[in-house]
């Protein structure tokens, strides 16, 4: 049996433009300068095809795991958090090297790394508070800890995925990956849904209905940020066992909810959610195109709490 670790870094060496290996490089020397012996820590690099046993091996053995990568890395822990309950009492922390980041701009850890550096955020997360986030289980088996969507930001998403695996994206900055979203935001900005149905159960336990026929999307959101920062979900809380809900019905909503400015009052509170769409229509969850991998209808229902670093 292998000896409880304090802390284990799973890293995407691909994120943020290879960034990953740059904080492999240098971890060793940051947790010596703060005393921790060897074998109190491990950190690797994420395989694609292994990665779920990697984070198994992880969560057993360790007390804290951190997720070095992007929204989608962090999702890949979660989703195995929610089919191991027994597993939820490690803490999980995140340095964030994707292009959204959203769950560690909610965090306070995203603007910490920007500004203070690699240094002071694995100093400030190994002696950090946790703070309870709730995980909520789509179909039974994904996690979603941020939002899900469907519509023109989720065709967004799938188009840039397409394109970057297709090398038509110049460079590997976060930079450039924000500049290629708006100019596939201006490619799809006519994109609708041509059909569907949103049903949810309030927080009063009411259950309503609401048609997505030619809307532009569904958001459905966790945390207060969503794509890259803004919050068009106005007051939210990410341990309330609570969803937003916000069906856009133009473009001029849409812009509006991605500005500082906000949605207002037309945020729906749900407690469950149902959403039947068209088998091949665009859909996220956590940022991550899951297009063509859901079962038709989508449900969204609570699946328990993690423990999170915060700063």
């Amino acid at each position: 049996m292998l000896t409880q670790r304090k802390f284990h870094f799973l890293i995407n060496p691909i994120s943020g433009g290879g960034q990953g290996k740059i904080v492999f490089d240098f971890l060793p020397e940051i947790m010596r300068s703060m005393a921790f012996e060897e074998q109190e820590w491990k950190s690797e690099f994420s395989i694609y095809e292994n990665f779920e046993e990697q984070v198994k091996e992880a969560l057993k053995n360790s007390e804290c795991v951190i997720a070095v990568g992007g929204d989608g890395t962090a999702t890949a822990v979660f989703n195995v958090l929610l089919q191991h309950k027994e597993l939820r009492n490690v803490k999980i922390g995140l340095i964030p090297l994707g292009t959204g980041n959203d769950l560690a701009r909610t965090l306070n850890l995203y603007e910490a790394l920007v500004s203070r550096g690699l240094l002071y955020i694995v100093r400030k997360l190994v002696v950090a508070e946790t703070r309870n986030l709730d995980l909520w289980k789509i179909n039974g088996k994904y996690a979603m800890a941020n939002y899900f969507s469907a519509g023109i930001d989720a065709r967004i998403a799938h188009d840039f995925n397409q394109d970057r695996a297709k090398g038509k994206i110049s460079g590997k900055s976060v930079l450039k990956n924000k500049l290629h979203y708006v100019k596939r935001f201006f490619a799809d900005k006519d994109y609708r849904l041509e059909s569907g149905e949103l049903r949810i159960t309030d927080i009063s336990g009411s259950k309503k209905s609401y048609t997505l026929a030619n809307n532009r999307t569904v958001i459905v959101g966790n945390i207060p940020s969503f794509a890259g920062g803004s919050n068009p979900f106005g007051k939210s809380d990410m341990a309330d066992s609570v969803l937003e809900v916000l069906n856009v019905k133009s473009i001029r909503s849409f812009l509006k909810a991605l500005s500082i400015i906000g949605p207002g009052n037309s945020v729906i509170k749900a407690q469950k959610i149902e959403i039947d769409l068209k088998n091949d229509e665009f859909v996220q969850i956590d940022g991550e195109d899951f297009s063509g991998k859901l079962k038709m209808p989508i449900n969204i229902e609570f699946g328990g709490m993690v423990q999170m670093l915060h700063l």
